[in-house]
């Protein structure tokens, strides 16, 4: 396929939801030890009330296998808001419009396990308000300078946001917010881009890789890119993400 046909395939695809199985043999992305999903899944079977934050389109959420009996999430996306409850709603799980600021629309001690998938944001002392004394946050983040080839690469050097979403900074916002750290893990994982439609796809799904990503805006160094991989066989990248438990004090 042309550089042409790649960006026309791209930019028509379907980006709602957290479904990345349209770059299946097209890009790939290592995935941290730690398996979150099955992490998850296991504290959801030993609680009885439980909230996912940002759920997204509810994929991650929905690869539990059971639910404790109160179960809600939340989403501020229109479109994965609609799609979080079309997947989890059928299962028992209440899903809940919300802007990703405080305060979150629960009570104070709601739910014995929050958790959350790559949140934009984290507010401690909202995920400390709604935990139960003895309650546990378990979450996986993104990290600092996650992906920062391609961000670069199209931006520039990005000094002071490379500094970002530091676990170390992360986790003394959460003690100060009154919660223990548990465990602090930390991974970068290696991701191949193999055409540039895959990278048209993966900046336009992903908005905070290269905010306000358009085509048009960007097309010669799509067309640079697109000889780039053509030369080299792929563009890699390297994810960065940690894995972070905290508890609140009993």
């Amino acid at each position: 396929m042309t550089f042409d046909d790649l960006v026309a395939e791209a930019e028509t695809a379907p980006v709602a939801g957290w479904d990345f199985s349209w770059l299946d043999g097209r890009a790939t992305e290592a995935r941290p030890s730690w398996g979150y999903q099955r992490l998850m899944s296991r504290r959801l079977a030993m609680v009885a009330s439980a909230l996912d934050i940002q759920t997204g389109g509810g994929e991650v959420l929905a690869g539990a296998a059971t639910f404790p009996p109160t179960m809600a999430a939340t989403e501020s996306w229109p479109p994965n808001l609609d799609r979080a409850t079309r997947l989890l709603g059928p299962r028992g799980v209440v899903v809940v419009a919300d802007p990703d600021e405080p305060p979150l629309p629960f009570a104070d001690a709601a739910f014995e396990l929050v958790l959350s998938r790559h949140p934009a944001t984290v507010w401690w002392d909202e995920i400390a308000r709604v935990l139960m004394p003895g309650g546990t946050y378990l979450a996986q983040h993104v990290g600092p300078a996650s992906v920062f080839e391609l961000t670069e690469y199209f931006l520039g050097p990005q000094p002071e946001a490379r500094r970002a979403r530091d676990p170390e900074s992360e986790s003394a916002a959460a003690r100060a917010a009154g919660l223990d750290i548990v465990d602090l893990r930390a991974e970068r994982l290696k991701m191949e881009f193999f055409d540039i439609g895959a990278v048209v796809y993966f900046l336009r799904k992903v908005i905070w890789i290269v905010p306000g990503f358009t085509v048009d805006d960007h097309r010669d160094k799509l067309a640079a890119l697109h000889r780039k991989i053509e030369a080299d066989g792929s563009f890699v990248a390297h994810s960065s993400r940690h894995l972070i438990e905290a508890r609140k004090p009993g």
